[in-house]
């Protein structure tokens, strides 16, 4: 069962407030193995979320959730090591952490059309 002191809860935690922080500055130095991969990946991360939410320009999108879009978006197409539902839940619960009332609703919703595009 999965807790708040969970290590890959710990690292997710760590590695999406890393891709926040490294967002505002490109320059800082990358600790968290996933933060640096997800960051080395920009690029195709950002074209999945870019296709997965059109509505919502990446400029738009509260750089929280942006985070941890990145973050999910990594683990589920390039890393692909966790179960996909993991995934889901694990982003949605960071979106209710850290991000605002709508934040969990729009992560589901924007990994949810990710996973239906990439036929995970």
């Amino acid at each position: 069962m999965k807790t708040s002191r969970d290590p890959r809860h710990q690292d997710r935690i760590k590695a999406m407030q890393e891709i926040y922080a490294w967002s505002f500055n490109n320059l800082i130095e990358l600790e968290n193995l996933k933060a640096k991969e997800t960051i080395q990946n920009l690029e195709k991360i950002d074209k999945l979320i870019s296709d997965s939410a059109p509505a919502f320009p990446l400029e738009t999108i509260n750089k929280v959730d942006l985070a941890i879009l990145r973050l999910a978006a990594y683990e589920l197409v390039i890393e692909q090591k966790t179960p996909v539902k993991v995934i889901v839940d694990e982003a949605v619960e960071l979106g209710k952490e850290f991000g605002s009332e709508s934040s969990a609703s729009f992560i589901n919703g924007a990994l949810g059309k990710l996973i239906e595009d990439q036929k995970l």
